[in-house]
């Protein structure tokens, strides 16, 4: 069994196969990977956030899908299983350097924080629209804070995986 599995709505065999199979090519476990896609999207290939207009399984903002030679509205269109090809395709660079859930997640959401525990996003956008990561409100987010969200947001079912 892999953690999350039961938010896959379709294809959910070969989805959880190539999961796997891209967990292994990245040296990350795969929990970690079902992870931040269900913190992301709850698993959905099709979830939008109307704020920054990210899409799919990662949130991959435009900019970040035009970097990978798509558009958000091309991956939208894709089903679960193609969307991970952009998806490994989006983590690859960061093959080597993802040694943690923190930093497969911080992979997607800032990049720059990868390996580093005392880093921080100081009072930027960033911090502005991802006030659940601010636990102190000071509009700095610190990557501890994110560590202390993310590992509150592991429903107890899974967190003997997280260890």
């Amino acid at each position: 069994m892999i953690a999350f599995e039961e938010y896959v709505k379709e294809n959910k065999e070969e989805f959880i196969d190539k999961v796997i199979k891209i967990s292994g090519e990245l040296g990350i476990d795969p929990n970690w990977l079902m992870f931040v896609m269900w913190f992301e999207s709850r698993l959905n290939p099709k979830a939008v956030n109307q704020t920054s207009m990210a899409a799919g399984l990662i949130q991959f903002m435009p900019s970040t899908a035009k970097a990978l030679g798509t558009t958000t509205w091309v991956l939208l269109s894709m089903n679960n299983v193609q969307q991970l090809d952009y998806v490994f395709a989006y983590l690859m660079p960061y093959k080597g350097k993802m040694k943690t859930l923190v930093d497969v997640y911080l992979a997607v959401f800032y990049p720059a924080a990868i390996g580093k525990p005392d880093y921080v996003i100081t009072k930027d956008i960033v911090a502005k629209q991802n006030k659940i990561f601010d636990l102190n409100k000071d509009l700095d987010i610190s990557v501890k804070e994110i560590e202390t969200v993310l590992r509150r947001q592991i429903p107890k079912k899974y967190k003997h995986l997280f260890q």
